[in-house]
């Protein structure tokens, strides 16, 4: 079998150094005409075929991206990821994808080793608590999302347009009495700003809220249930898919089913399994497709920092 040339078997052969034949491949306009004359014979004469680390060395384009995301088994977020790579691969890019696990600390060792490697740049899902120092020193190579900041731009979601939409499915059901079960405030877009859309429903119709706000998980939500459910109730708005999954669970075992049950993502599991619940699609895939934009725009020379709301698809 024939030995497999690497970009420090092609230098060798050149009697150049190694950043040398990068520079070459790259185009970088630093290299004598007769040196690359010299190396490109090389490489065609031999087949070589560069990495695209290889390729990133000589300061160039790696033609990769990295991708943190907060869980790798977030409906959701896996959503947004597969419009990143729609994109992505379209463009000509590969992607490193890495799980950040809501931890800062991990999500900086990423960081640190996607720069290390040379990637082109990064789309990370920001959580709350995670300060976004270490993101904004990338600038334009760098986009965030359901986060924002003065210095990196982001991808957000319209928090408060999803649950207004939730409701007005609820209502056009014929449903009035509607209570909610949400995210901590402390998250400031899941949490805050989706319960203050419950609450201006609330106040609009002049009607008592009945809410709770827990972890996002479904353990979280099953436990909730019970404090919002009155004799009333004839719906729970949910901040999230997973939340709607252990409510729908309970009121299952509670015999409550004139109780419709709405969540947000658009995660077809919860209504295969649970048949009086609906959920809204935020625009996940279409947030991952404009984050991948906006990074590929930025590296191809805009500088100007962009905010950018995905908008509720309107097929729902």
């Amino acid at each position: 079998m024939t030995k497999k040339l690497t970009i420090l078997d092609i230098a060798k052969l050149a009697g150049v150094g190694k950043s040398t034949v990068s520079r070459v491949l790259t185009n970088h306009p630093k290299v004598k005409a007769s040196t690359r004359e010299k190396v490109e014979r090389l490489i065609q004469e031999s087949g070589f075929v560069p990495s695209k680390s290889a390729q990133a060395m000589g300061g160039g384009s790696s033609k990769v991206v990295g991708i943190i995301v907060s869980r790798l088994d977030s409906s959701s977020e896996n959503k947004v990821v597969s419009g990143i790579l729609d994109v992505m691969y379209a463009a000509g890019y590969d992607a490193m994808i890495m799980e950040g696990q809501f931890s800062a600390a991990k999500t900086d060792e990423h960081l640190a080793v996607l720069q290390k490697r040379g990637v082109d740049g990064v789309i990370l899902f920001g959580f709350t608590g995670y300060d976004l120092t270490n993101v904004e020193k990338l600038a334009h190579k760098a986009v965030v999302i359901a986060v924002d900041s003065d210095h990196v731009s982001s991808v957000g979601y319209d928090n408060k347009g999803i649950i207004k939409q939730a409701i007005s499915s609820v209502k056009s059901q014929g449903k009035q009495n509607i209570s909610f079960i949400g995210v901590d405030i402390k998250d400031k877009t899941t949490g805050l700003m989706r319960l203050n859309a419950y609450l201006d429903y609330c106040k609009s119709e002049n009607i008592e809220p009945h809410f709770q706000t827990g972890q996002l998980s479904h353990k979280s939500a099953y436990e909730l249930t019970d404090l919002v459910v009155t004799p009333q109730t004839e719906a729970i708005v949910c901040a999230s898919d997973t939340l709607a999954m252990g409510v729908a669970k309970r009121l299952q075992e509670l015999n409550r089913s004139d109780i419709l049950v709405s969540g947000v993502g658009e995660t077809e599991l919860l209504a295969f399994i649970f048949p009086n619940t609906f959920s809204i699609d935020p625009g996940y895939y279409l947030a991952g497709k404009a984050s991948a934009n906006l990074l590929i725009k930025q590296l191809e020379g805009t500088r100007e920092v962009l905010h950018v709301t995905q908008k509720i698809p309107t097929n729902q």
